[in-house]
């Protein structure tokens, strides 16, 4: 049963946090807000929802193992997963995207947050410096998108650019996403903790092996399908970019934000292991970002086996 109510809550939140998304940029666009501003914001923290709620009710569950664990479980899974099993349906051309400076700000993200991680706990100290990076990397996101409008003009407010536009969406559809959203999210949390937490001890394992394995990988799923239909779509840009920018909100945005709720203590496993193979993950992009080359076949089978070998690590 606590298997089926896992599931279940992992749905709701899935469910849930796309209809968040659509009924907030709907509203914003209806109120005026720029296009630019939606993307960065709204779409971003909406897509992030179901982590952010995870995170939160963990806290508050006192199962802080879940809170980190989903957050850097999900960045390594994300990467060695989320680019993997695409790469095995179809090449991706990622020697053709531009992504060095996301990248650069992803990997000093994870430094950063590694760094913050040796000091025992994430505490409202640690949650400031995490949201003034997230600060930080939003108002040169702002700044390199005005930049780029001005000397393009045609490519100003691209409303169905954004996900989840839709400019026939009657008011009361608005309410309706909204209202859907904000039912379901701490729902779905609630339901998705309370029974992980209760498959942690039927196995006998911990909170942070559940956070790091079952609830990383789900809340992974809507990357992974995103990242599918790009690659097929030979859409490699969409597929880097939204991993890398997933991942530097998961640590700068989610783990920022619940900090503030109440403070997360770092499990020992974390400092000797996981971080230092989040990291090694993230520093596997390299030769994709750097060196231009393309996510070949054969690379789709070395990350998923990467991926493979660490949930086996994990587990044993």
């Amino acid at each position: 049963m606590p298997w089926l109510l896992s599931g279940l809550g992992l749905l709701i939140l899935l469910l849930a946090g796309d209809s968040l998304v659509k009924g907030a940029v709907n509203l914003s666009l209806r109120l005026g807000v720029p296009a630019l501003i939606v993307s960065l914001t709204i779409v971003a923290f909406g897509t992030s929802a179901p982590e952010l709620l995870i995170a939160i009710q963990a806290v508050l569950d006192d199962a802080p193992g879940i809170a980190i664990g989903n957050v850097v479980g999900s960045n390594t899974a994300n990467i060695l997963l989320v680019l993997g099993i695409p790469a095995l349906l179809a090449t991706m051309h990622t020697s053709e995207c531009e992504t060095k400076k996301t990248f650069n700000f992803m990997i000093a993200a994870s430094i950063l947050f590694i760094a913050l991680a040796f000091r025992g706990v994430f505490d409202w100290i640690a949650a400031v410096v995490l949201l003034f990076g997230l600060s930080l990397v939003l108002w040169d996101a702002a700044r390199e998108a005005k930049g780029h409008r001005a000397v393009n003009p045609g490519a100003d407010e691209e409303e169905e650019d954004i996900e989840g536009v839709d400019p026939d969406l009657p008011g009361w559809r608005i309410a309706i996403f909204l209202i859907l959203g904000l039912i379901g999210l701490p729902l779905g949390a609630d339901l998705l903790v309370d029974n992980a937490t209760i498959i942690a001890k039927m196995y006998g394992v911990s909170d942070t092996v559940i956070g790091l394995t079952l609830v990383a990988v789900g809340t992974s799923l809507p990357e992974l399908a995103t990242t599918v239909m790009a690659a097929l779509r030979r859409q490699a840009d969409v597929a880097l970019g939204n991993v890398i920018g997933s991942n530097m909100f998961n640590l700068l945005a989610i783990i920022g934000v619940a900090s503030f709720v109440g403070p997360i203590p770092v499990d020992p496993s974390f400092l000797r292991f996981d971080l230092w193979v989040m990291l090694g993950a993230s520093l596997l992009l390299l030769p994709f970002v750097y060196m231009r080359r393309d996510i070949t076949r054969l690379w789709g089978v070395i990350l998923t086996a990467l991926y493979l070998t660490y949930l086996a690590v994990v587990l044993s």
